[in-house]
Parts: structure tokens; C-alpha cells; sequence
């Protein structure tokens, strides 16, 4: 589902699984970007999916 926007109040309540840290969206990619551990995670359907196996690591 391209071009979900995600409520604030969950983005604001989800973390990184692996550093615990903030995240940031990438509404262009559909990703929840964890700069700390260097990952993204997906977004699908609207669902932000945090399993570090469905990660993408970043350039």
C-alpha cells in the first residue's frame, strides 16, 4: 500500500529492536530507518515489520 502515512503517535512509540534507539521514516521508501544500527525496516501493508532478518541494511 504505497503512500500509507503512519500515525505519529506509533511512530513515536517504536524503536529499534536491536539498539533501542529512535527511528526515522522514509515515507518514500516505506521504511523505518534506525541510523544507530544502521538498518531499515520495512513497512508493508502499513505495518511497520521490526524483525532484523526482514531488515535492509544501509549504504
Amino acid at each position: 500500500m504505497s503512500g500509507t502515512v503512519l500515525d505519529r503517535r506509533m511512530l513515536e512509540a517504536l524503536v529499534c529492536p536491536v539498539t533501542k534507539s529512535l527511528l526515522t521514516y522514509d515515507p518514500e521508501r516505506q521504511e523505518l530507518v534506525s541510523k544507530s544500527a544502521n538498518l531499515a525496516f520495512p513497512i508493508r501493508d502499513g505495518i511497520p515489520v521490526m524483525l532484523v532478518a526482514e531488515a535492509r541494511e544501509l549504504d
